[in-house]
């Protein structure tokens, strides 16, 4: 056999503590962050470790500790959804910084799948899990692994009240939204949303009905299709100049994809953005949001605080008699600022 095929031994913990004079028990402490150790030697340590290029054995260390450093985390539609970079990179920034490895699994909203995989992890003797569901729902059945093993919710709720989660801030969002429109001097300022039920949906509506009223102001909803998508922009579009509200000024839209159709709509119709009319939505979807001309203002939703606070709360629920928690933690959005709100004009969208 040649020797380029020939089998090579891994790097284990005697070799680092051979390559660095120190004990075995050293290199442990040193490498775990567990005991008394100079930091020169651990300075060392760490440089031999990384020369040598040695990864702990994660089976064997939990073995000894009866736990593995893993945290799995398991949605819905990761493969698919463009959200789910920002949960998956909150939550593996928290997992780095605890010293545990991140496991992501996705079902693709298949059922089965999503057992199999939720067996895997649980014979695998992960540490925690963390479920996320990568559009804003409540859940009525959550897999019953879930209830085996510390796990944590993320963009969905357990309407038992027993499992944590954590949620973006719809109310918040909404009200952001419009109080943004507002402060720019709006006061004739339209709501288009969905059809459908969700929190998404009622949470924005309400935050953006809340500011109106606050303002002393008539809200105005228009609802598309049942789904958040650009054609659903365009019918909800069609509904507001069909009806008596073409002294609208502004335009709070619940997502950026409905966003993008009622641009479309309204630069047909000869009607300039924002001179005419202004939009804000929420996302930050920015293949959308930065690509329109000009650039969508919008809320952000928080994925990767929320994909952070999931991973830093399941490994909290390992800890024996934590101090007590909400069942559910909401995260604000942030407003991302572009050039697609300016100050309202004078008039009828369209003059009769």
């Amino acid at each position: 056999m040649a020797s380029s095929d020939a089998f090579v031994k891994p790097v284990g913990i005697e070799d680092v503590a051979r390559a660095a004079s120190v004990s075995i028990t050293t290199v442990s402490h040193a490498l775990s962050g567990r005991g008394k150790v100079a930091e020169s030697t651990r300075k060392r340590v760490l440089e031999v470790s990384r020369e040598l290029g040695y990864a702990p054995n994660r089976m064997a260390s939990g073995l000894r500790s009866r736990r593995s450093q893993i945290v799995g985390l398991v949605s819905d539609d990761i493969a698919t959804t463009p959200f789910a970079t920002g949960v998956v990179l909150g939550a593996q920034d928290a997992a780095s910084e605890r010293g545990q490895l991140l496991v992501v699994v996705n079902s693709n909203r298949d059922s089965d799948i999503e057992s199999k995989q939720l067996a895997a992890l649980l014979a695998a003797q992960i540490d925690a899990v963390v479920y996320a569901r990568m559009f804003h729902e409540d859940s009525s059945e959550l897999p019953p692994e879930l209830d085996r093993i510390p796990s944590v919710l993320v963009d969905t709720t357990d309407s038992r009240g027993e499992l944590r989660s954590v949620v973006p801030d719809e109310e918040q969002i909404g009200r952001l939204a419009t109080e943004t429109l507002l402060s720019a001097g709006h006061t004739a300022i339209a709501h288009l949303t969905v059809t459908g039920a969700g929190r998404g949906k009622t949470g924005r509506a309400t935050g953006y009905e809340a500011a109106m009223r606050d303002a002393g102001l008539q809200p105005r909803v228009f609802t598309g299709q049942d789904t958040g998508t650009s054609e659903s922009g365009r019918v909800a579009f069609t509904q507001m100049i069909e009806s008596a509200s073409q002294d609208v000024t502004a335009v709070f839209c619940f997502n950026d994809p409905m966003a993008m159709g009622v641009y479309q709509a309204a630069m047909r119709m000869g009607v300039s953005i924002p001179a005419d009319l202004s939009f804000i939505s929420v996302d930050n979807f920015e293949p959308v949001a930065a690509a329109l001309q000009p650039g969508l203002t919008t809320v952000e939703l928080p994925h990767y605080g929320m994909g952070r606070w999931a991973v830093d709360a399941a490994l909290a629920e390992m800890i024996p008699e934590r101090p007590a928690a909400p069942l559910e933690t909401r995260l604000p959005g942030k407003l991302v600022t572009r050039e697609s709100i300016t100050a309202p004009r004078v008039g009828d969208l369209f003059p009769r």
